[in-house]
């Protein structure tokens, strides 16, 4: 009995010990991968008469490779190596505080956007040109996202109530939505790049508006990413009620997405025309 106890208490140790002392170098590689990648970007805009165009383009190139192999180093550690053990709420939550971490601090990289083009309504407005910005395709995109973030909260739902079959149905129609989406943002740009000549270059308005709609397209790139891992493994059975860490930090991962691109309707699209 003495021995059983002993032992017992050696894995309760144990097990408090991985999960307070989660350790791993992957957060890092992607950190200074985005790092690189902004790096690279800045200078590319705003120093190419600086700096040789090799280095920017170099940056970028390697911050991104630094940067997907980082998250995707993370995410198969934290949840796809680890998925066959058991799933204690503890390291649930570990991994839902990280995302909203994270999240937070996603915040300030589109703040400073935010703050760039609330700078360019305070001088002389409307700037030339001003393109229509506001049109059916915005509205037609952000009934899309809406519905988006509607179907993998319902699915989350549904694997909670062990409903698989509903849960696998609203998560594709999640990943559906979140295509189209992106295909819907592809057109636009070519709307306004072939037909509008409204670029990057087009003053202050060009380069506020596609570095904000670019930064979130970049957002919903790796969101659909995560989403068709997650809708993979879901179809080898890999969630349950118990274990729905990956569909939890998606799923917020999601809605914040959502809510930056409402606002950047609001501000961008109408503000423009206000």
């Amino acid at each position: 009995m003495a021995e059983s106890t002993e032992v017992a208490s050696a894995h309760a140790s144990e097990g408090e010990h991985d999960e307070h002392d989660h350790r791993s170098r992957w957060p890092l590689v992607a950190a200074v991968g985005a790092a690189g990648l902004y790096l690279g970007a800045g200078l590319f805009f705003i120093g190419r008469d600086l700096v040789p165009t090799l280095l920017p383009t170099s940056l970028v190139a390697a911050g991104a490779i630094g940067l997907v192999v980082g998250l995707a180093g993370w995410a198969n550690e934290a949840f796809i190596a680890g998925y066959r053990k058991a799933a204690g709420t503890g390291t649930r939550d570990l991994y839902t505080n990280a995302m909203v971490l994270f999240l937070v601090s996603d915040v300030a990289t589109f703040s400073a956007g935010f703050v760039y083009y609330a700078f360019i309504r305070a001088g002389a407005w409307p700037p030339d040109p001003l393109p229509d910005l506001l049109g059916s395709l915005v509205v037609v995109n952000t009934a899309l996202l809406l519905a988006s973030s509607v179907t993998i909260h319902y699915g989350h739902e549904a694997l909670e109530d062990g409903d698989r079959r509903k849960f696998l149905g609203l998560l594709g129609a999640t990943l559906l939505l979140g295509v189209v989406f992106l295909g819907g943002q592809a057109y636009e740009y070519y709307e306004l790049l072939v037909e509008s000549g409204f670029t990057l270059s087009s003053g202050v308005l060009g380069s506020a508006f596609f570095g904000l709609t670019g930064l979130h397209g970049l957002h919903v790139s790796l969101g659909v990413v995560l989403i068709a891992i997650a809708f993979g493994r879901a179809l080898r059975g890999h969630y349950s009620p118990e274990r729905d860490t990956a569909i939890r930090t998606t799923s917020l991962y999601w809605h914040f997405v959502d809510a930056v691109w409402i606002l950047l309707v609001v501000v961008l699209y109408v503000g423009s025309a206000v």
